[in-house]
């Protein structure tokens, strides 16, 4: 799972997944539903401190752990 963010004056203006987990056909089935969710979550919060999606669980700890490390490298 790797993220990308866009800053813009501060905030987090978008998030990318660059990749999303793919081992498998119901992995891929989960990453494609909870990376939107998780994108909107974060938009909102400008956080990596978002609830897990129900279901999800390990490609939100993923999505949020790369996230983190993005928004850490933008010294937000």
């Amino acid at each position: 799972m790797q993220v990308q963010i866009t800053v813009a004056s501060g905030k987090i203006t978008e998030v990318t997944a660059l990749h999303l987990t793919d081992d498998d056909r119901k992995s891929i089935q989960i990453s494609n539903r909870a990376a939107p969710l998780l994108r909107t979550e974060v938009l909102a919060a400008q956080s990596a401190d978002v609830q897990t999606i129900s279901g999800a669980t390990v490609t939100s700890n993923a999505y949020l752990t790369s996230l983190q490390a993005a928004i850490d490298a933008a010294n937000l």
